[in-house]
């Protein structure tokens, strides 16, 4: 007999997590079926366990540029096996923290892999250690639980693209999930790809003592962004030891030799050790789910409405899944907009651009609103204003100079629409600048604190907007 909940949701991790939370907080009784561990992509193979290497890395330049503040270290040296330990340390603490903030908002979590046999219908197919007394063979048995839902909300997130012609391998040629996690650091590697996870994990690796060579298709890193953004940061890549090669494809991998041969288009042969493939990510959309429900898709992601919803009423896609932002962060917003819906509410996702876009590279990058580039190909009259870290009194004392913000003034409007930054701690100031898009009345009311590198956004707004600051 199938087990009855208002709200079913099939992945557990950033999108899915929030929506099952936000469902049980509005009183729904809430199924959540993860096949792996919760918290997903980002907890497991992505943002959490990328950072903690990248802390590590920070931490290792910091200490090995002291002497030009004054502290003299002997040596600073990683060790991976302790920073493999704390990675795995931190993962596990943050699982435990989410499977007790599940059970106190009692969503009931089923681990399995999850098939839809009609809508509102949910087998999940569950392998746990098998009993003596139900032996099967490989050790495995198997319980199989039916679920009736009255909502349902997918949420099954993203995977690895892979190229035709250098297939993974998990030995030499990884994708980012085997990059986090290899038994010992490289010599060399080569990075297919130069953006958001290339860039990331050349800047660790390399501070690790890895030769690092990225190559990428387009003609600059962080495509993305604002040209000035790529060359500023290939700028402080090249001070890092990281050789970055635009406007080139990878053409083949030779693993017949140790390190392996990779072949440009260009006709340029590189040795690496590892060959890791960072093009980017694809919705991991369940062939039979999608059938089953007959759900409408738009290429390889689920279309959805703004509410959310798919095109079949009731069921709901976020995250990855849907392909809109590709981040952990735009999965949760929009995880917070299923939920209200699928628990009798009418709320939509609003302008994406206002959704705050972040890179943890040496230095960070961050943005929100609209970009100079995009507010140029739309034909808008803008104004850009300034603000660099060299003239930044507390930038000069941690010696963190390398870094800039921009905003953008839309000058037929009299708004700051967009803003972006590279430097020290940008990603944490990414969120208040997005506070400052779309109004001109509170940054006169704002005192920025001295001496701090939120300063440096001052200047840049105040270029930017200029005589519209003092006008009443």
């Amino acid at each position: 007999m199938a087990e009855r909940f208002d709200v079913v949701v099939i992945g557990a991790g950033p999108g899915g997590f929030r929506a099952a939370k936000r469902c049980a907080q509005r009183g729904a009784s809430v199924a959540m079926v993860e096949r792996e561990f919760v918290g997903g992509t980002c907890l497991n193979w992505g943002c959490i366990p990328s950072k903690t290497l990248l802390a590590s890395a920070h931490l290792l330049l910091r200490a090995r540029h002291a002497a030009d503040m004054g502290i003299d270290i002997p040596s600073a040296t990683p060790n991976w096996p302790k920073i493999q330990q704390r990675r795995e340390a931190i993962l596990t603490g943050i699982r435990k923290g989410m499977l007790g903030t599940v059970k106190a908002s009692k969503i009931t979590h089923i681990e399995g892999c999850a098939t839809v046999t009609a809508p509102g219908r949910i087998m999940v197919v569950r392998s746990v250690p098998a009993r003596a007394s139900q032996e099967t063979p490989g050790g495995v048995a198997t319980n199989d639980r039916e679920l009736e839902a009255g909502k349902l909300i997918l949420a099954t997130g993203s995977e690895s693209i892979q190229l035709r012609n250098i297939p993974f391998d998990g030995q030499v040629i990884i994708s980012s999930k085997e990059a986090l996690s290899l038994p010992q650091i490289p010599k060399s590697m080569l990075i297919v790809g130069g953006g958001v996870i290339g860039c990331e994990m050349a800047c660790a690796y390399a501070a690790f003592g890895t030769k690092v060579t990225i190559v990428e298709a387009l003609d600059r890193l962080l495509p993305m962004e604002d040209s000035w953004v790529s060359r500023l940061l290939e700028r402080e890549f090249k001070s890092q030891g990281i050789e970055a090669i635009t406007a080139r494809k990878v053409m083949s991998v030779d693993q017949s030799t140790s390190p392996a041969k990779v072949s440009l288009d260009d006709g340029q042969t590189i040795e690496a050790e590892k060959v890791l493939v960072a093009v980017g990510r694809r919705p991991a959309t369940d062939a039979q789910i999608v059938q089953a429900l007959r759900l409408e898709m738009n290429g390889p992601a689920i279309k959805v409405n703004r509410k959310m919803e798919t095109s079949v009423p009731g069921v709901y896609a976020v995250g990855d899944a849907v392909g809109t932002t590709n981040l952990a962060h735009g999965a949760t917003a929009e995880g917070e907009i299923a939920a209200a819906n699928a628990a009798g509410g009418n709320e939509e996702m609003l302008d994406y651009t206002l959704v705050p876009r972040v890179v943890f590279t040496f230095p960070e990058v961050a943005s929100v609103g609209k970009s100079e580039e995009k507010c140029q190909a739309e034909g808008r009259d803008i104004n850009i204003g300034k603000g660099f870290y060299r003239g930044n009194g507390r930038c000069l004392a941690e010696n963190e100079t390398c870094g800039q913000f921009h905003a953008v003034r839309d000058n037929a409007m009299n708004e700051i629409v967009g803003i972006s930054m590279v430097g020290d701690m940008a990603t944490e100031f990414v969120a208040f600048a997005r506070t400052l898009l779309g109004t001109v009345e509170p940054i006169r009311q704002i005192t920025f604190p001295h001496p701090t590198i939120s300063e440096t956004i001052e200047d840049a707004l105040h270029e930017a907007l200029g005589e519209l600051l003092f006008e009443q």
